[in-house]
């Protein structure tokens, strides 16, 4: 059988590029060996986003009081619901890329594919052994929840996120391993549905990666629930105890015990690169990923790597550029993937994102930088959301004012920090970002204080 493009998963990455091979008039091949649409829609970024949309709307209903608003009953959570509506959603999009995939002409091919030799994919599949010619490759294979080698890792009621997102009862407490983002995330999922939640994070932050301002913020808007967090501290052995687990954990103030019912590892993801031929092939492998230039070509020519396997930034939407810009460069369009104005979000409540550098990385490569901020408490829409805990901070030059960073805690963040990619696109300034008349009363309004701030001449602020 032969293809152009022979594409190894069926992910964000993989999917995307197959489309996009398909708009510019290739044959493609997409081998998958698990599900359509891969960790982000079946396992990742979709179920986890129906789950916190459910923990909001409660949160929403059981402060009905500060709104105004008089409930005649309880609301509670009806977790089987919870649970059906969120396979309800994930059903409807992956049915919904198939058939993008069939108006396409996309052949997919149900298998575990690896490399023979550099344009050719074997296909192990349920009716047997398949070989597929191809004049470009990319893989596109993804990751899966990291591991701990920790005593006690391999004990009943030790899960990772996969599991987390099906279980079939809520536990009572629940101990999460790991304060990025997907640790916060699912705090702030079950801890909305009643479970005493405890985070234990090795660093001295919640959301390490991120600009240091904002995981105090969000470890602040955590404890006011009921969040318990242990920061500069790791989990250094699990045991069963009753019908539950014990943790033994190592604090700058000596080793604590803490019992859970369940204990969800969340410290990263892996890179899946094993069995897949690579080095048979002269394909280089690393330890993080496949490392691959901005063409998102590998050391070999004609074989590309996109999204969680080439071991950079682990998020679906770089994925899914990655996979135009590899598809564009296979079929000779030329294209390169900027990293410069990809945001990260966190869809805890509220939210948090960023694009550009933190002040942290702002400070180290550049000699003067300003720094604006503009809180949540002076915003006229956060305090008629009832949510004004958060902020906006901008980062620019000293002397130009050209834009560096962008970094936000406020409802719909996600949705605001795309000003920010834009702005850094473009090279914009904080001048421009002021000039850009924003609406009244709006959320972005904020992002144009900031902006002011930073330059001295915030309206809404205190000179």
């Amino acid at each position: 059988m032969q293809t152009q493009i022979a594409i190894l998963g069926a992910g964000p990455g993989g999917y995307v590029a197959a489309l996009r091979a398909a708009q510019l008039g290739a044959r493609v091949t997409m081998i998958e060996d698990n599900a359509v649409g891969g960790v982000c829609l079946n396992v990742g970024c979709i179920p986890t986003k129906a789950l916190l949309r459910s923990a909001e709307v409660l949160r929403t209903a059981q402060n009905a009081k500060n709104y105004g608003l008089r409930l005649t009953g309880t609301v509670e959570p009806d977790w089987p619901a919870i649970l059906k509506r969120k396979e309800r959603i994930v059903r409807r999009l992956v049915s919904g890329v198939v058939a993008l995939l069939r108006a396409a002409e996309v052949q997919v091919v149900e298998g575990r594919g690896r490399l023979v030799d550099p344009n050719t994919v074997e296909v192990v599949t349920p009716e047997g052994l398949r070989r597929l010619q191809a004049q470009h490759i990319i893989l596109a294979t993804g990751s899966r929840p990291a591991q701990l080698p920790l005593p006690g890792s391999n004990l009943p009621g030790v899960i990772d996120s996969t599991a987390a997102l099906s279980l079939q009862e809520l536990p009572a407490r629940l101990l999460i391993i790991g304060g990025g983002v997907i640790g916060v995330e699912f705090a702030d999922i079950f801890d909305a549905f009643g479970v005493r939640v405890t985070i234990v994070e090795m660093l001295d932050r919640l959301l390490p990666l991120m600009d240091a301002e904002l995981g105090p913020t969000v470890e602040r808007n955590l404890h006011r629930r009921r969040v318990k967090t242990y920061l500069s501290s790791r989990v250094t052995r699990l045991d069963e105890v009753g019908n539950g687990l014990l943790a033994t954990v190592a604090t700058e103030n000596g080793e604590l015990a803490i019992e859970a019912d369940l204990v969800l590892v969340a410290v990263g993801r892996r890179p899946n690169i094993e069995d897949l031929g690579l080095e048979a092939v002269g394909v280089r492998v690393e330890r993080t990923g496949i490392p691959v230039d901005q063409r998102m070509e590998t050391n070999m020519p004609g074989i590309y790597a996109v999204g969680d396997v080439t071991g950079g930034m682990q998020l679906a939407h770089v994925a899914s550029l990655g996979g135009e810009v590899a598809v564009e460069n296979a079929l000779g369009h030329g294209n390169s993937l900027s990293l410069k104005t990809v945001p990260a979000c966190v869809y805890t409540d509220p939210e948090v994102a960023s694009v550009g550098l933190t002040e942290e990385q702002a400070r180290q490569t550049h000699p003067e930088i300003r720094v604006g901020r503009f809180p949540l408490l002076a915003s006229g829409k956060a305090l008629t959301y009832g949510d004004n805990s958060g902020f906006i901070k901008v980062i620019s030059k000293g002397r130009s004012g050209e834009l560096l960073g962008l970094h936000i805690i406020a409802p719909h963040a996600s949705d605001l920090i795309h000003e920010g990619g834009l702005a850094l696109a473009l090279d914009a300034t904080t001048e421009d970002l002021a000039k850009t008349v924003h609406g009244h009363p709006t959320l972005g309004e904020a992002i144009r204080e900031a902006a002011l701030a930073a330059r001295g001449a915030a309206i809404h602020l205190p000179s």
